[in-house]
C-alpha cells in the first residue's frame, strides 16, 4: 500500500553520485531519492517473470491508493484506457499469484459488496491466517430455497405461455446474469403470461424485470424476477364495454313488379307492390 519511509531525510538528497553512469552499455540509472508521496514495490512484482506488463502496471497502481478507494474494474476502466475485458483478465492474474483478494461482504443496510484487498506480498496473509485441516465428515448441502410464488393468469393459455417463455429465455441477452434454467424458467412463465394477460406489451413488461439491477452478482436471478413479477405486477385494463353492433344492411335488389330497387335478404317484391298485392286479394 501506501508506504512511507520513515527515515528518510528531511530534505531531498542531490542524484546519487558513482552509481548513475557506466561506461558499459545497457540501463543506466539515474535516481532521486524520494521524501514524500511515494510507494515501497517489491522486486518480486516489479520483475514478476509470469505476470503481465498491465497486471504489473495495476498492481502498482493499486497499492499506491489510500484505503477506502475504489478499485472495481468500472473505476480502474474509467482510469486507465485498456477497457473492461483486459483490465479483468488483469485482475485476475493478480489474484491467481495472490496480489489481490475480492471479498464478499454484507453491509448493515443488508446490500452486497466487493471489498478488494491488495497484497504487497503474496503468501503473508495464508502464514498469518492458516487455513483449518480438512476434516473427514462430509457437510450435507443446505436445501435449496424455494423460489417465491408468482402472479397466475386467468386463462393460461399455451400460446401465451409459450410468448411468457420466450421472453424470458431471452433476457440474458439483456444482461448475461439473467441466464436461468429450465425449471426456473417454468417457473416464472405463468408470472410472466399474467402481465402479458393484462394489455402489458413485451417490451414494456422486459424493461420492467431489466431496469435497475443491482451492480454485483446476482446470486439467484430467478428469485429476483419472481419478486418483481409478484410486487410490480400492473391492474388489469379498465373494463370497457362492447360496442353494439353495426345496423345490417341489405344489398340492393330489383322488385319483380315495378323493377324499383330496394334493399332485400332476398330477391322478390318491394313494400308497395307487397301492399298492392294485399288490397287486391
Amino acid at each position: 500500500m501506501d508506504t512511507q519511509n520513515p527515515s528518510a531525510p528531511t530534505r531531498a538528497q542531490s542524484r546519487i553520485a558513482g552509481k548513475n553512469h557506466s561506461h558499459a552499455g545497457g540501463l543506466v540509472h539515474d535516481n532521486t531519492r524520494h521524501t514524500t508521496r511515494f510507494t515501497v514495490i517489491g522486486n518480486h512484482l516489479a520483475q514478476h517473470p509470469e505476470l503481465s506488463g498491465l497486471a504489473i502496471g495495476l498492481a502498482v497502481y493499486i497499492q499506491s491508493l489510500p484505503a477506502g478507494a475504489r478499485a472495481d474494474i468500472k473505476t480502474l476502466a474509467e482510469r486507465f484506457p485498456e477497457g473492461t475485458t483486459r483490465i479483468a483478465a488483469a485482475l485476475r492474474e493478480l489474484e491467481a499469484h495472490g496480489y489481490l483478494r475480492r471479498e464478499r461482504q454484507r453491509t448493515p443496510a443488508g446490500r452486497i459488496v466487493t471489498r478488494t484487498i491488495s497484497c504487497n506480498q503474496p503468501g503473508r496473509h495464508a502464514q498469518n491466517h492458516p487455513a483449518p485441516a480438512p476434516t473427514r465428515k462430509k457437510r450435507t448441502p443446505a436445501p435449496r430455497k424455494p423460489l417465491p410464488a408468482v402472479p397466475k393468469p386467468a386463462y393460461p393459455a399455451p400460446t401465451l405461455l409459450q410468448t411468457a417463455t420466450d421472453l424470458l429465455a431471452d433476457l440474458r441477452r439483456h444482461d448475461p446474469r439473467l441466464l436461468l434454467s429450465v425449471s426456473d424458467t417454468a417457473h416464472l412463465a405463468p408470472g410472466v403470461a399474467a402481465w402479458l394477460e393484462r394489455d402489458i406489451t413485451p417490451t414494456a413488461l422486459r424493461h420492467a424485470l431489466t431496469t435497475d439491477l443491482p451492480p454485483e452478482p446476482l446470486c439467484r436471478p430467478a428469485a429476483l424476477l419472481a419478486h418483481r413479477l409478484t410486487t410490480q405486477l400492473p391492474p388489469p385494463p379498465p373494463f370497457r364495454a362492447p360496442a353494439p353492433p353495426s345496423p345490417v344492411r341489405h344489398p340492393l335488389t330489383n322488385c319483380d313488379g315495378c323493377d324499383r330497387a330496394f334493399r332485400s335478404p332476398v330477391p322478390g317484391r318491394c313494400r308497395d307492390c307487397r301492399s298492392d298485392l294485399l288490397e287486391a286479394a
